[in-house]
C-alpha cells in the first residue's frame, strides 16, 4: 500500500497563476487528476451561472516541491470521459 501524497492544484488563467496553498492528501496522481476534473467542472458551472467562460483555463497538479506533474485543461472536464 502506497502512502498518500500531497498534491497542489494551481489554476492557470490568462492573467497568471492562482496558487493552491493548502493542497490535498491523495493516494495517487490518477486520483488527483480525477479531483482536478471534478473541481474544474464545479468552477465552470458556478462561473457559467454568472455569465463567465472559464473553459480556457487549466489546472497544474504539482507535488510538494512545486514540480508540475500534470496539466489538466478545463476543456477536458467538458468531455464525457474522465
Amino acid at each position: 500500500m502506497t502512502a498518500p501524497k500531497m498534491f497542489f492544484f494551481n489554476i492557470i488563467t490568462a492573467s497568471g497563476i492562482i496558487p493552491d496553498v493548502e493542497g490535498s492528501l491523495l493516494p495517487s496522481l490518477e486520483v488527483a487528476r480525477s479531483e482536478a476534473i471534478k473541481d474544474a467542472r464545479s468552477m465552470m458551472s458556478e462561473a457559467m451561472n454568472e455569465g463567465i467562460d472559464m473553459s480556457g483555463r487549466s489546472m497544474q497538479i504539482c507535488d510538494e516541491t512545486g514540480n508540475v506533474l500534470l496539466v489538466v485543461a478545463f476543456q477536458e472536464a467538458i468531455s464525457k470521459s474522465m
